[in-house]
């Protein structure tokens, strides 16, 4: 599934120039993301985890326990994003239950990736 193709046509994106902080780990998280433009990487404990590029998501654990980022996120170079909230992510997976099976594969891939480099 590519998200940046499914929200092409969203028109309130956010920027962040290279070297920007999206998010951080340890801090609250109420938004998920969708990266539409631009690479970002993902740290964990100050390691690379992933480098995430166009359609990919961030944040989405936010999503589903409303605990603290588990990671930090920088912008690698320029990026647009789209943001997600709760009400909108609750709508996507009812009206698009391929849209559930992504973030859950998503979400285990980035935990076998981290257990893997931990």
């Amino acid at each position: 599934m590519n998200l940046a193709e499914l929200f092409r046509h969203e028109t309130d994106l956010q920027a962040l120039a290279a070297g920007q902080v999206l998010f951080k780990e340890g801090e609250q998280g109420e938004l998920m993301y969708v990266l539409i433009s631009g690479t970002a990487e993902i740290t964990v404990r100050g390691r690379l985890v992933e480098t995430a590029e166009a359609g990919a998501i961030l944040g989405e654990m936010a999503m589903i326990d409303d605990d603290i980022r588990s990671a930090t996120v920088i912008a690698k170079i320029d990026c647009k994003l789209l943001s997600i909230d709760r009400k909108r992510f609750n709508f996507l997976i009812q009206q698009t239950p391929n849209f559930a099976l992504y973030v859950m594969r998503v979400i285990a891939n980035r935990l076998r990736k981290t257990d893997a480099l931990l």
